[in-house]
């Protein structure tokens, strides 16, 4: 069924859906966790990646691109990051210049040690707001920032995409699926989606991949 030909989505509908797929959930959720509980830097650093790539696009985009450039994130040029990316990614080009300044950036500025640099923040907004506000790291929004953040275990950050946005939407929560474009109209989104967690009894980070998962018909990443 496309997306235009569903219904709009009801606090009870969204109910229905945790509840039948609140195990799935949960398990993805355990495995972001685990990402930040026993993975290395070069892990947190390829969801970063994954993260660049996703801006503008698809998760399965972003997964496939993260694939097609694994071997080259270390140490891999642009050029041969954007030949890779070729026919995986729609913007091949914009996207590799993405990896390698932000990997230079992250060289220079923490020697690529993520995860020391993620636990310096002791305020849970500071450390969002470091990766959309340092100029360093390129292609991360508010967005792209929580989506990271979430992947790698960190809670309580909202990922803002169209499928979220249009759901808040339906349930007449936002007047318009636009994506907020300043950090303040982002943070006054997301406190209207953890008001919606409550109405829902439904824990915060779940109801986001729930709500995904109706406009998509999948829990990814």
């Amino acid at each position: 069924m496309s997306e235009k030909s569903r219904k709009a989505i009801n606090i009870g509908e969204i109910r229905k859906t945790h509840r039948a797929r609140r195990e799935e959930i949960q398990t993805r959720l355990a495995e972001f966790e685990s990402v930040w509980m026993n993975g290395t830097d070069a892990r947190l650093w390829e969801e970063m990646v994954y993260c660049f790539f996703t801006g503008g696009c698809s998760a399965k985009m972003g997964m496939r691109a993260v694939s097609a450039v694994q071997p080259l994130l270390e140490d891999g040029e642009q050029p041969e990051l954007a030949k890779a990316l070729t026919g995986v990614h729609r913007y091949p080009n914009a996207r590799s210049r993405y990896v390698v300044a932000s990997r230079t950036f992250l060289r220079e500025h923490c020697g690529m040690k993520l995860r020391k640099k993620l636990e310096s923040f002791d305020c849970h907004y500071e450390r969002r707001d470091w990766l959309v506000k340092e100029k360093g790291i390129k292609g991360l929004g508010y967005k792209e920032a929580s989506h990271f953040l979430r992947n790698i275990g960190f809670s309580g950050y909202a990922i803002l995409d169209k499928h979220v946005l249009r759901c808040l939407h339906e349930l007449k929560i936002i007047e318009e699926p636009k994506p907020p474009n300043t950090r303040t109209r982002y943070l006054t989104v997301e406190e209207k989606l953890k008001q919606l967690a409550k109405r829902a009894r439904i824990d915060f980070d779940e109801l986001d991949l729930v709500l995904w998962s109706m406009k998509t018909g999948e829990i990814l990443k």
